[in-house]
C-alpha cells in the first residue's frame, strides 16, 4: 500500500511551478498547513524545469517576473535565464519551508467529485488521497504538442520537443530541423545555429521580432537592492506601470501599434540584406496578433550561411528526408519541434470528473471557460489558477497568479464563514455572463482582429486565454469571492439511500443565495493559524457578525463592463 494511501488534506495543489508554489505559500500565510502540493517530477518549477534547451530565457523582466511578497535583489540580469528562475522558484520553496508539502513523483492520473461526503478523491502515481478543495496550477505550458506529421515514425534520427531537450544528444556537426519560429525557437536557433553544420528553419508563419534590451546586473546595482528594498519595489512597480499603459492599445486601439511594426522591421533590415529573405520574414498580419518576440540574435543567426529558412512549415517526413509544404527537401539528422504546449485543450482537464460525472474536457468541449478564470460551473471547491482568459501578451503572468491567489484566500475564508461540511459550486448564470463579457471585450483587441491564427485561439476560433485588459483590472475583479455567483452546496444529515433515483447533484442541499456574503475582516488582514484550520464557536461567531450582504449584481457585470 502507498504510504500516502487514504490521507484526507483540506486542499490539494496540483503543480508546483509559479502557481503551485505561489497557492502554497498563500495557504501557509493564511494560517492553512492541511495541504499538499502534488508534482509530478523529482523537483519544483513546472515550466522553467522542463524548458531547458539551450538559450531558455525569460522575455519579461526579472524584477517584474518573479513574486512581489519575495523580491530578489540578486538576479544577475535585466532578463534572466531559466536556471536562474529555477534557482529562484527552489529558494522561494526553501525559505517559506514549502518541502514537507510537496509530493514529488505524484502525477494526478483522476479526480473525481464525490457528492455525498462534499470531497475530491484524487488518484496519483504514488496512492490516493481525498480533499476539501482542489486548486490546479498545471498551468498552460506545461504538456508540449508535437504535430502529426506523416512519416515521423520512420525517421532513423534524433527527435525531440524543445520542452522535452534531449542533452545527452550532441548537436554538433549535425544537420537539424527546426520546426516552428516561437517564443522557443528564436531562442534555440542563435544558441545552435554555430554548433550545426546545416540548420534547416521550417516557418509556417513569420512573427513580429523586436530587439531584446538584456544587460548584466552589476555587484553594486544588486548591493543596492539588498541595502534599500524600497528600490526593488520601486524598479518592479515601474515595469508594471510601463506595462499597464501599454495594454490600451492591444485591447482597444490596435493601430496605434503601427509605429512599433515600424521599429520591428527596422530591426530586421538592419540584419537581414537579402530582399526575398527579408521579405519571407515579414509578417503579414498586425503586431501584437501573435505573442511579439524579443531577440537581438535571432536575425544574426538567420543570415549565416549554414542557415535555411523554408515556407509553410513540415508537411511529410521521408525516412531521412523532411518535405516542407512548399515542396522544399532537406536530409537531416535530428528534427527539433518548437511547436508550442496544449494550451486550450490543457490534459488535465481530461482527468477531472465534476458533480455530474463528466470530466472537466467534456464540460469544455465547447471551448474553456470558467468564473473569473477560476471556478467551472459543476466543479464544486476547484479552482483552476492561469486558468481560461487569464493570459497575458505584454506583462507578467506572475501578476495574474497573485490576483488568483487573492481569490483562493477569500474562497477558504467563505467556506470557513459559512461553516460545515459546505463547497461552493459556480453558477452557470454567473460563467456565462462573466465569459459574455470577456468576449465582447475581446472582439476589438488585437488578437481577435489583427488577421492571425495563434495560440490564443481555441479549434472553433474563440480567444480563450487571454485577459483582454489591465492587471489592474482583474486585480479588482478577483479580489473577493461574490457568493451571489455560486450555489452553497451542504452535505445531506444522512447517507443517501441506495435506489432513490436522486441524481448526483440533488446528493447535496442547494442553498439559493441571492445575495453575496463576504467576511469583511478576511479582505483587509490575515486569518491566524487557529481561525484557518477550524475555528472554536465564539471564532466563528464573531466572523458571522462580521459579515455584510451585497445586493444582487455581480462583480462580474460591473468590473468586466468596457
Amino acid at each position: 500500500m502507498a504510504e500516502h494511501e487514504h490521507e484526507h488534506v483540506r486542499v490539494a495543489v496540483v503543480g508546483s511551478g509559479f502557481g503551485g508554489l505561489g497557492a502554497a505559500v498563500r495557504l501557509r500565510r493564511e494560517g492553512i498547513t492541511d495541504f499538499v502540493v502534488l508534482e509530478r517530477a523529482g523537483s519544483v518549477g513546472g515550466t522553467w524545469r522542463d524548458n531547458s534547451y539551450p538559450g531558455c530565457a525569460c522575455d519579461v523582466p526579472s524584477h517584474l517576473y518573479s513574486f512581489s511578497f519575495a523580491p530578489n535583489p540578486e538576479w544577475p540580469r535585466s532578463f534572466s535565464g531559466q536556471e536562474h528562475i529555477r534557482a529562484y522558484l527552489e529558494h522561494v520553496t526553501d525559505v517559506f519551508g514549502l518541502r514537507p508539502h510537496i509530493r514529488f513523483d505524484s502525477e494526478v492520473k483522476r479526480m473525481v467529485w464525490d457528492t455525498e461526503r462534499l470531497r475530491w478523491d484524487i488518484e496519483t502515481s504514488s496512492g490516493s488521497l481525498s480533499a476539501d478543495m482542489v486548486v490546479s496550477a498545471t498551468g498552460p505550458l506545461s504538456d508540449p504538442k508535437t504535430p502529426d506529421v506523416p512519416g515521423l515514425d520512420t525517421f532513423p534520427g534524433k527527435v525531440f520537443h524543445s520542452a522535452r531537450w534531449d542533452h545527452d544528444y550532441d548537436l554538433r556537426g549535425k544537420r537539424v530541423a527546426m520546426v516552428g519560429t516561437g517564443a522557443s525557437a528564436i531562442q534555440i536557433v542563435p544558441s545552435v545555429q554555430p554548433l550545426v553544420s546545416r540548420l534547416t528553419i521550417f516557418q509556417r508563419t513569420p512573427p513580429w521580432v523586436l530587439p531584446r534590451i538584456d544587460r548584466a546586473i552589476g555587484g553594486a546595482e544588486r548591493a543596492v537592492h539588498r541595502a534599500l528594498p524600497f528600490t526593488t519595489r520601486l524598479r518592479r512597480g515601474l515595469l508594471w506601470g510601463v506595462r499597464e499603459l501599454q495594454v490600451q492599445a492591444f485591447t482597444k486601439h490596435p493601430g496605434e501599434l503601427g509605429f512599433v511594426e515600424r521599429v520591428a522591421q527596422r530591426n530586421m533590415a538592419r540584419v537581414i540584406k537579402d530582399p526575398d529573405l527579408r521579405a519571407r520574414l515579414t509578417p503579414d498580419y498586425r503586431i501584437g496578433c501573435k505573442r511579439i518576440l524579443l531577440s537581438s540574435t535571432y536575425y544574426p543567426a538567420l543570415a549565416q550561411p549554414n542557415v535555411d529558412v523554408v515556407d509553410g512549415g513540415l508537411s511529410e517526413v521521408r525516412g531521412s528526408t523532411v518535405v516542407a509544404a512548399d515542396g522544399t527537401e532537406a536530409e537531416v539528422d535530428a528534427i527539433v519541434f518548437g511547436t508550442g504546449f496544449r494550451v486550450t485543450d490543457m490534459p488535465i482537464a481530461e482527468r477531472v470528473v465534476g458533480a455530474e460525472g463528466r470530466t472537466l474536457a467534456e464540460t469544455w468541449t465547447g471551448g474553456m471557460e470558467a468564473l473569473r478564470g477560476a471556478s467551472a460551473a459543476g466543479f464544486p471547491n476547484f479552482m483552476t489558477l492561469i486558468g481560461p482568459n487569464t493570459g497575458l501578451g505584454n506583462s507578467s503572468m506572475i501578476l495574474m497568479i497573485e490576483s488568483q491567489l487573492n481569490y483562493l484566500a477569500d474562497y477558504l475564508r467563505q467556506l470557513d464563514v459559512l461553516g460545515g461540511r459546505v463547497a461552493l459550486d459556480a453558477r452557470r448564470s454567473a460563467v456565462r455572463v462573466w465569459n459574455h463579457r470577456v468576449q465582447e471585450r475581446m472582439k476589438r483587441t488585437v488578437w481577435n482582429t489583427g488577421g492571425c491564427t495563434s495560440w490564443y485561439l481555441d479549434a472553433s476560433g474563440r480567444n480563450t486565454t487571454v485577459w483582454p485588459g489591465t492587471t489592474a483590472e482583474f486585480r479588482r475583479a478577483t479580489r473577493r469571492v461574490d457568493l451571489a455567483e455560486y450555489a452553497v452546496l451542504r452535505a445531506p444529515s444522512g447517507r443517501r439511500t441506495a435506489g432513490t433515483g436522486k441524481t448526483a447533484r440533488d446528493a447535496v442541499t442547494r442553498e439559493t443565495t441571492t445575495q453575496g456574503v463576504t467576511a469583511q475582516g478576511a479582505t483587509g488582514r490575515g486569518v491566524t493559524a487557529q481561525g484557518a484550520t477550524g475555528r472554536g464557536a465564539a471564532a466563528q461567531e464573531n466572523t458571522v457578525r462580521g459579515t455584510t450582504t451585497r445586493g444582487t449584481t455581480t462583480q462580474g457585470t460591473t468590473e468586466v463592463s468596457a
